[in-house]
């Protein structure tokens, strides 16, 4: 487990290259957090580290936005109006999905068992104005995520 604070929405985008830097091959990245926390700030950062240079919105009202940045896919999600993990099943994630993709999936815990499981899940949380990271592996490629983030 790896705790970060971001002062400024700056730098938590800057935390999100960081997070950019430290992608091997694919990954599932879970992103918690309240209203407002700054989910969709993070993925921001983390595109622009990986040389994404276009608009970056949050994908609440389509449930998914797909980038194609540097040869690599990369599938963002909000889960935040599902209303049943099966309505997953008409966005055709799985054949949309290349298996190298990063998957970036904010309120996953509404996507029920049709998502693959995380690789890393990053908690975000309020610390007055500033924002408390919280990142936690759960395979071997998280952890690979994380020593690369602490080397940086």
């Amino acid at each position: 487990m790896l705790t970060l604070d971001a002062d400024s929405e700056q730098a938590q985008e800057a935390l999100g290259a960081r997070l950019a830097a430290a992608l091997g091959g694919g990954c599932v990245i879970y992103l918690h957090g309240e209203l407002g926390a700054g989910k969709t700030t993070l993925v921001r950062g983390l595109l622009r580290g990986l040389g994404y240079l276009g608009t970056v919105k949050s994908p609440t009202y389509t449930l998914l936005e797909p980038y194609r940045v540097g040869g690599r896919e990369v599938l963002h999600l909000d889960l935040y109006r599902l209303a049943d993990p099966a309505e997953l099943e008409y966005l055709g994630l799985h054949d949309l999905a290349e298996p190298d993709a990063v998957w970036l999936v904010e309120w996953p815990e509404r996507g029920g068992n049709r998502l693959p499981a995380a690789d890393l899940r990053v908690e975000i949380a309020y610390r007055g104005r500033a924002r408390r990271l919280t990142l936690t592996a759960h395979s071997t490629a998280g952890d690979a995520i994380l020593a690369t983030i602490q080397e940086y």
